[in-house]
Order: C-alpha cells, then sequence, then structure tokens
C-alpha cells in the first residue's frame, strides 16, 4: 500500500547484471539505475518528533465571520497537507479578509500558516501584528516532513464541490509560490520521488510533473511497482526561521500571547483578526469536527549523497540537510504529542528492510 493510500485510508478520507551507478537524477524520465542507499540502523538515529495534524474530514477551512465588532477569517484543518497548501490557502483567507478592510491586521499563530499569512498581508501593503502561543522550533510545522504534495486532508466522500474548488485554488498558488523560493535561502529544491504503487494515472498531473512507471531495471528498491516523478521539499526548520525573519524586516510584530476564549480575541485592537491556529481551534472555536491524527518520525544521520525520495509501504524517507526524515505514522485521536518507541521502532526496522534489499548499490 503507498503512502497515498495508507493515509487516505486511514483518514476516509534485487543484485542487477550490469547496474552502474549514475549521474545526480534530474528528471523522472531518465533511468535511475542504482541509487545510493540509505544506511538505516537504530545507532544512527539522531531525534525522534511527534506532530498532531489537524484533520477535518470535510477539509480544511477558510471561511469568514462576525466576531462582535471585528472580521475573523479562519484558515486551519489541513491535516497531512499544511506545507503544502500553506501559500494558497492564506492567500485565499487574506483576500478574503482584506476586502473593504483599512488599518492593521491580526494573526493568530506562527506556524506555517500564520506566517504565510502574515507574510502576504504585508505585501498587500497592511501592517501587521502576530500573535502567537509558541514559536517556531516550537510549532507543529516544525516537525513536517516538508513535501510539496498534498495528502491526509480530507475524507473523499465528505467534501463538497464548493470545497473542492477552493482547493484547487489553494493547491494552485502554492505550487506556483514554492517554486519561485527554491534555493539555500529557505531550505526549498526539487526531488526526484520514488513511488510504491501499480497506478501512474493517479499521479499524473502538473504537482507530481515527469511522473512515469519504472521497470524493475531501472530502480533499485525490492518492491513490484514503481511510479517516479519530480517535487518539492522543505526543510521545514529553516523555512520558518526565514519566513519569522521576512515578517520582522518587513516590520511585522510578532507577540507571544495564548488566548483562552473568543472574547480575548474581540479584545484585540485590530479589526481584522484570522485565525491560524491549526488545532487549537477545536478548543478555542469550538470546531467538534477538527481533531488530530499523529505523526511520528526518527531522523537519521544526514547523507548529503542522498538526493531522492520515498514513499510507499514501508513508509517514507525525505532526505534533508538536517538529516534523513523517515515515517510513516497516520494515527487519529491520539493527543499526546510524544513519540512512542514501539512505532519508532518500526518505522525503522521497516526502512532498514527496505534499503537493505536494495537490488543494486551504487
Amino acid at each position: 500500500m503507498n503512502r497515498r493510500a495508507f493515509i487516505g485510508s486511514a483518514a476516509a478520507g534485487l543484485a542487477l547484471p550490469g547496474c552502474v551507478a549514475t549521474p545526480r537524477p534530474s528528471s523522472a524520465g531518465a533511468a535511475s539505475g542504482c541509487l545510493p542507499p540509505v544506511e538505516v540502523a537504530p545507532a544512527r538515529v539522531i531525534r525522534t518528533v511527534a506532530g498532531l495534524r489537524p484533520f477535518r474530514r470535510s477539509g480544511f477551512v477558510v471561511r469568514a465571520e462576525a466576531l462582535g465588532d471585528k472580521r475573523l477569517v479562519h484558515n486551519y484543518g489541513h491535516g497531512g497537507a499544511g506545507i503544502t497548501l500553506s501559500w494558497g490557502s492564506s492567500k485565499l483567507a487574506v483576500q478574503l479578509g482584506l476586502q473593504g478592510h483599512s488599518g492593521p491586521v491580526a494573526v493568530i499563530g506562527a506556524g506555517i500558516m500564520g506566517l504565510t499569512t502574515a507574510r502576504l498581508v504585508q505585501e498587500a501593503g497592511f501592517p501587521v501584528t502576530v500573535y502567537t502561543e509558541a514559536l517556531p522550533p516550537d510549532t507543529t510545522s516544525n516537525i513536517a516532513g516538508g513535501q510539496i504534495s498534498p495528502y491526509g486532508h480530507f475524507s473523499e466522500d465528505e467534501v463538497t464541490p464548493q470545497w473542492r474548488a477552493q482547493f484547487a485554488a489553494a493547491m494552485d498558488y502554492s505550487w506556483r509560490r514554492f517554486q519561485i523560493m527554491v534555493g539555500d535561502d529557505y531550505g526549498i529544491r526539487w526531488l526526484p520521488t520514488y513511488q510504491e504503487s501499480a497506478n501512474v494515472s493517479r499521479w499524473s498531473d502538473r504537482f507530481h510533473p515527469d511522473a512515469r512507471a519504472l521497470a524493475p531495471a531501472e530502480h533499485p528498491f525490492p518492491v513490484e511497482r514503481m511510479v517516479r516523478y519530480n517535487t518539492m521539499y522543505v526543510e521545514t526548520g529553516r523555512f520558518l526561521r526565514e519566513l519569522t525573519k521576512d515578517v520582522q524586516v518587513a516590520g511585522g510584530r510578532i507577540e507571544v500571547r495564548k488566548f483562552a476564549a473568543p472574547a480575548q480575541i474581540a479584545a484585540l485592537s485590530e479589526r481584522l483578526v484570522l485565525n491560524c491556529t491549526g488545532l487549537g481551534s477545536s478548543a478555542l472555536f469550538g470546531d467538534r469536527e477538527l481533531h488530530p491524527v499523529r505523526g511520528q518520525l526518527a531522523i537519521l544521520l544526514p547523507q548529503p549523497e542522498v538526493r531522492y525520495a520515498f514513499a510507499g509501504s514501508a513508509g517514507y524517507m525525505f532526505p534533508r540537510a538536517d538529516g534523513i526524515l523517515l515515517g510513516g505514522t497516520f494515527e487519529e485521536d491520539e493527543w499526546e504529542a510524544a513519540p512512542q518507541p514501539a512505532a519508532i521502532a518500526r518505522i525503522v526496522e521497516s526502512h532498514r528492510g527496505l534499503f537493505g534489499g536494495f537490488r543494486c548499490r551504487s
């Protein structure tokens, strides 16, 4: 079961003769041949983390309402697609909020949604203050894997055509915005991704360029069906640090403050408030559909030579400068944001089997 199928179901929702090393991959249409395997062992784990994805079966919320004499715009509930949809969802929220508005703007939350929302408010010419209970690196967004590919953020039979149009608009803007930010400054890069899948058409869209099915001789993984495409990956810690600096350099204020009730938000001086509190919106605004989905990661020592990603039945592997991320859990209604030793051990062992089974070595 591939990564998307695994998450969707939870949310609903080998030596080759003549094998030689290949150059650094640049196109999903190029033959892969051998790849450097990830060196997986418990002794190579440098840290473990767990985060709570804010999941709603009917999809993320971008909606405006009145809060006393204020206009309140919600932007939360993105499940496992928060990084992917951040710029686009925030664009929709800012456009909705700024219609007819003048004066300063308040943003609640300093995760990926709060920071992208704040930057877009600034780009529109408005002063902004970010109010937040926690700052990076102590936000859920810092724990995200950072693949730009939407998954695990809705249930297929519970979304409306209107929501699908909202999602399409958000994905379109995010996809274009991340492309112009590629580089070391924000920790964004393109990588070929090997997806265990028997259905190449599932990945044949503009958000997975150059997707094609691979023959066994074109990859070293010990799996029966493989699709390869390109997408962008975000080193989330670096990205959030740079976004925070951008907000501040542009004159934005960041104030650490916890809100226990909407009345406290209504007491702010700003007349426009954008709510980007993620899972916090469950208690703060009474969204009972919003619930956590825990994701756990084991991070291995970095391997700069690993310049590809994988997702499939073994879990997923995303290489970053700060370590090799191994994941694969999607645990609904788990409220404890702490890594579980048994789950981490399973993640490490499944990836050790995957990379230990490589059919060739570069």
